[in-house]
């Protein structure tokens, strides 16, 4: 039976008065035309998981999503602080807030949806022991992905993180000595876009690629990278739906996010991306 955002603006109203609810009152459908909303989202998965979640956004909540599709990391947050958009879903958590505090953007944090496991490629090592002193690796030069990249080059003892790293802030100048870097890593930063793009044609010997493109470009990260991020409960990297501070509560806003954690998308993601590439957040 469909929600009308009337209605969930009544029930959050009440709510925020009474400190308390019975439950979710059924309503009629007063077939009033949709509320649009409009967001913006990289392709995959995270436009693909809202066209997943569109008509049930609309069955349940009568609200009509209005999917833009860029393959830009610096146009959606823009957009949303502009309000040439209502939320955006592509990013997670540091680079929000990287975002945030570099440009001054008025956006909030809406939600977390899922997690895609960070790969490092490469074309011509098969073995983390294999890759040579020296080596390039080729990464993104938003500077909140630097810790992550550090720490799963780490993990295969790449490099050595400082003494009580915060991986979340850390960044590559933080591994600027023999102890830190032993291998003597170079690091070649690009934008993000263009990481698969560099890995294809081959450049550098290892590519730090983000999961979303790394899935947009054919790549599966479980199988195919050499190097892959543990991911679970723990991981900081949530992908989130942004929106303009203050609109949290918009009903359309906590209607989408209603849906994106509910049990149809959560077992949507498991089924389309079962290899463990796109993982539903706690």
């Amino acid at each position: 039976m469909k929600k009308t955002l009337k209605t969930i603006a009544a029930l959050a109203l009440a709510l925020s008065v009474t400190a308390c609810s019975s439950g979710e009152p059924e309503t009629a459908d007063t077939g009033d035309a949709p509320e649009v909303l409009k967001i913006v989202a990289t392709a995959n998965p995270h436009a693909e998981i809202l066209e997943f979640a569109k008509p049930i956004l609309l069955e349940e909540y009568n609200v009509e999503l209005d999917i833009i599709i860029t393959d830009n990391y610096y146009v959606p947050n823009k957009s949303v602080n502009d309000g040439d958009a209502d939320a955006n879903y592509f990013q997670h958590i540091p680079f929000f807030d990287g975002e945030k505090s570099e440009n001054g953007y008025a956006i909030a944090n809406a939600g977390g949806v899922h997690i895609e496991p960070f790969g490092i490629y490469s074309k011509d090592y098969t073995d983390p022991a294999d890759v040579p002193d020296g080596a390039e690796v080729i990464i993104s030069n938003s500077v909140a992905d630097n810790g992550r990249v550090l720490a799963i080059l780490a993990s295969a003892g790449l490099v050595n993180l400082p003494a009580d790293a915060d991986v979340l802030s850390i960044t590559i100048a933080d591994i600027d000595n023999a102890d830190n870097n032993p291998k003597g890593l170079k690091f070649t930063e690009v934008n993000p876009e263009l990481l698969t793009t560099v890995f294809e044609n081959g450049e550098g010997d290892l590519v730090a690629i983000n999961g979303n493109y790394a899935i947009q470009a054919g790549l599966n990260p479980v199988n195919d990278s050499l190097i892959l991020e543990v991911a679970d409960e723990n991981n900081p990297y949530v992908n989130i739906v942004a929106c303009r501070e203050g609109e949290e509560n918009d009903p359309r806003i906590q209607a989408l996010i209603d849906v994106l954690q509910g049990d149809a998308v959560r077992n949507f993601i498991r089924e389309n991306w079962s290899d463990g590439s796109v993982i539903p957040a706690e």
